[in-house]
């Protein structure tokens, strides 16, 4: 830009530099869709440990494997999830907890002037919740209640209590008429228990108390299906698995079985995977329960994941035997999927994303065991089929001993075969896609290419000082390339400028190969 002169004398002008620092997406967020004991439908909340897991979803849960899924991705070594509660469309879906007076059971003329409170969220979790009115007797309320533009009269509080988790509200100072703190407004804004679906004609007698009555309790709704998760109508709405649109990002996706001991369906599986293709992210599947090492090429054809898009996902085998807190301790079979992720995110805080979460420093913890003990021989024929296994070795524990993705069988010969190699490029693609934003309407021309190539040439050099690449020299490693050789000018006459980056990725050693010699005495 330059400087306007008008008058003899030294002029100060601030030069932008051109840097525009790229930073790293996080690597291992990741998502769980499926049934939850609580919490709000069709909506991605991040949670960034189990108990806020609880405080929002309600914790462990006989009817969920989703809570036990995220106990183990954060007991493994996870830090941050982002969770979707589905739940049934129409018929069969949960069903929210009323609360009402004594009174308020009368005549329809008497139901409408009493105040009707409704759980926050549908399911049968709230139906030990209560609420009582109290009036505040001994305080002058006149001021507050000029400012709200009610008498001191028109005002209580609002005692409500959770007796399964204890937790307890006190909404002050609400009223029945119209003003700026009506009770059904505040409660909206402030509780995390209830809502009030009635507002009372007038202020409730001091000492009210609304409970939950058998015909009002909740309903936990039935078991979840494909159409639950995947249904084409939930797309466009952006509910089931399609809530993670409302997510901001995330790596890795989760969907546990609708029911312990069962399997996740194969459409949503597919689904899917295509879903996390489009977001840059990796799915992680649990195999069917009934799936041996007999049966694994015919099991993974059933579940249908194939071509480029399979590069995002990774299959985990067999399940782990687990003590369900639920059930009284019973040990039962889990899938794997959810600890994996854990190990994932532990790997990659520890050692970086290119680095295969897989070896005996990739431990499971949390388990009593694997519901299969693997051989060598076994091993040697689920390995090329690009399915990872579990094993347990002594003195190390149980560890995950593979690193393939889906299209990691070795007839594929695919350059995404490794997990970490693809996870490396969809962090590489992620990041710069972010970090580029800023060239969108910029004079296309050598300026601009000059910046692009510095500031992604910083984002990968970094990357190269980590180990992330392959090469003793940065020009052997990586590459990034803009100028008028990747943008002609007909890319300018477009409104097109191209950008070319290569990196040379670390491989993972499945094998290592000994060569012995013994020499004879002469």
């Amino acid at each position: 830009m330059s400087t306007v002169t008008s008058y003899p004398g030294v002029y100060v002008t601030e030069v932008p530099s051109g840097v525009r620092t790229i930073t790293g997406v996080a690597t291992s967020v990741t998502a769980f869709v499926g049934r939850t004991r609580r919490g709000p439908v069709d909506r991605a909340v991040t949670v960034t440990g189990f108990a806020d897991y609880q405080r929002v979803f309600g914790g462990l849960w006989s009817g969920s494997t989703v809570g036990h899924a995220v106990r183990d991705f954060f007991a493994n070594g996870g830090g941050q999830a982002v969770v979707v509660r589905v739940s049934p469309d129409g018929r069969g879906a949960p069903t929210a907890t009323v609360l009402r007076t004594a009174a308020a059971k009368g005549e329809t003329t008497t139901r409408k002037a009493d105040l009707v409170l409704t759980a926050v969220e549908p399911g049968s979790w709230a139906d030990r919740i209560t609420a009582v009115v109290t009036h505040d007797t001994t305080t002058d309320l006149t001021d507050v209640a000029t400012a709200l533009g009610a008498a001191p009269a028109d005002l209580f509080n609002l005692v409500v209590t959770d007796e399964s988790s204890g937790a307890r509200e006190t909404i002050r100072n609400v009223t029945a008429g119209e003003s700026t703190r009506r009770v059904d407004r505040v409660l909206e804004a402030e509780s995390t228990l209830v809502r009030a679906t009635t507002v009372p004609a007038a202020r409730p007698a001091d000492g009210t108390t609304y409970t939950v009555e058998a015909g009002d309790r909740g309903g936990d709704g039935r078991d979840l299906t494909a159409d639950d998760y995947v249904a084409p109508a939930l797309q466009a709405t952006h509910r089931g698995l399609y809530a993670l649109d409302g997510a901001d990002h995330f790596n890795l996706l989760v969907v546990p079985p609708p029911t312990a001991g069962g399997d996740t369906p194969a459409a949503v599986y597919q689904a899917a995977l295509s879903y996390c293709a489009q977001r840059r992210a990796v799915l992680l599947v649990d195999p069917p329960a009934a799936l041996t090492a007999a049966t694994a090429a015919t099991a993974l054809r059933d579940l249908g994941l194939t071509g480029p898009d399979a590069r995002n996902a990774a299959l985990f085998y067999p399940r782990l035997l687990q003590a369900d807190p639920t059930a009284g301790g019973r040990v039962g079979v889990a899938p794997a999927a959810a600890s994996v992720a854990g190990v994932i995110a532990r790997t990659d805080a520890t050692r970086g994303v290119w680095k295969a979460p897989a070896g005996l420093d990739a431990t499971l913890t949390g388990i009593a065991g694997l519901q299969t003990g693997l051989t060598d021989a076994e091993t040697g024929l689920l390995n090329p089929l690009g399915i990872n296994c579990l094993r347990t070795f002594p003195g190390n524990g149980t560890v995950v001993w593979g690193a393939r993705t889906l299209r990691g069988a070795d007839q594929l010969g695919d350059e995404y075969k490794y997990l970490p190699v693809r996870r490396l490029a969809l962090h590489i693609e992620e990041s710069l896609f972010r970090g580029t934003r800023w060239v969108v309407f910029e004079p296309n021309d050598e300026p601009l290419w000059a910046q692009i190539r510095l500031n992604l040439g910083a984002f990968m050099h970094d990357l190269f000082r980590q180990g992330a690449f392959q090469g003793s020299a940065a020009r052997d490693a990586y590459f990034v390339k803009c100028d008028r050789e990747t943008t002609t000018a007909t890319d300018v006459g477009a409104g097109r400028v191209n950008i070319h980056v290569g990196f040379a990725p670390v491989r993972p050693a499945e094998f290592v190969v000994l060569q012995i010699q013994q020499l004879a005495q002469a």
